[in-house]
């Protein structure tokens, strides 16, 4: 795999022109006193499917050499429903390999974008097992959720728009699952601002591999960010290492406090993993009055009470 560079995120950019939203970025006077510094909100909730995984999985189809070869992936939720949407632009079958403990909110969206599911455990090991029998039985492209040149060019393009538009930005506070989101805003930044992931402290994989420096294994999934309990690929450790990457780290409580605050002042909804780096630069946030970004990475979430 190689690593992608600022000239594959505008490919990206070019390519999903015209198929992805040029998403809002969102500020608030109270929040801006809260935080003690001009605050710009990335608003991916508002992307096609409800996330920012719709940039990634449609340049990658896009990029595809065959043109009507099925798709398959595994996905816990957003990357099977991306998925599925661009399978459906590009006129193909798009087979989603979730787990059977997958939000039921999440699954529905899947098969609402057309996708078909097949059922696996809830661990990433057991996700691979069924892949790799899918794929020994059926003749498909394995689009990965996020470990791959062309899913981390695709998710850059969130923050080549909000640097585009904002570029006295001098931090992006962006969420850590598989690191694909923050590995192309790394690359899309090309050090005009830092960019500073955060993570969940029951999913911390990513914090306390970089501080060790080598790739560790996701801790059991516990968080109710269920968007980024996946480990570091390959990929994606090899780019937030390179890049010295701090990982801030938010308890479960401050990541709904961060939720309900986002619902009342911006009165959009968030999903937890959207709430994370929320609750970090709440937390960590420099008392320096330099205005920062804030990448809200999607918004498929439903209260309890309303399923």
């Amino acid at each position: 795999m190689v690593i992608p560079s600022i000239d594959d995120v505008f490919a990206a950019a070019k390519r999903i022109d015209g198929a992805v939203h040029r998403t809002p970025i969102l500020t608030s006077s109270t929040l801006n006193d809260r935080f003690g510094r001009e605050v710009f909100f990335k608003c991916e909730n508002f992307q096609k499917i409800g996330a920012f995984k719709a940039r990634g999985a449609l340049n990658a189809v896009l990029n595809l050499d065959a043109v009507s070869i099925d798709l398959v992936t595994h996905s816990s939720g957003n990357h099977g429903a991306a998925l599925a949407w661009a399978a459906r632009r590009t006129n193909r079958a798009a087979y989603i390999i979730c787990p059977s403990n997958a939000s039921r909110f999440k699954r529905d969206a899947i098969v609402r974008y057309g996708g078909t599911l097949v059922d696996c455990g809830p661990d990433i090991v057991q996700r691979e097992t069924a892949l790799q029998g899918f794929l020994q039985q059926r003749k498909a492209a394995f689009i990965p959720p996020y470990d791959h040149e062309d899913i981390i060019a695709g998710q850059g393009t969130a923050t080549l728009e909000l640097l585009e538009d904002k570029p006295q930005i001098t931090e992006l506070w962006v969420p850590i699952g598989g690191g694909g989101l923050a590995s192309g805003a790394i690359i899309a930044a090309a050090e005009r601002c830092r960019v500073i992931g955060c993570e969940p402290e029951l999913a911390r994989d990513a914090h306390d591999s970089l501080e060790r420096g080598a790739r560790l294994p996701a801790l059991p999934p516990s968080s109710i960010a269920d968007g980024l309990l996946s480990s570091l690929g390959d990929l994606t450790f090899d780019i937030l290492h390179r890049a010295k990457t701090t990982v801030h780290l938010v308890e479960e409580d401050e990541m709904r406090t961060a939720m309900a605050l986002i619902w009342q002042t911006l009165k959009i909804v968030i999903e937890p993993s959207s709430a994370v780096p929320v609750a970090a630069a709440l937390k960590y946030g420099s008392s320096n009055s330099e205005p920062i970004g804030i990448l809200l990475s999607g918004g498929n979430y439903m209260p309890t009470g309303y399923e």
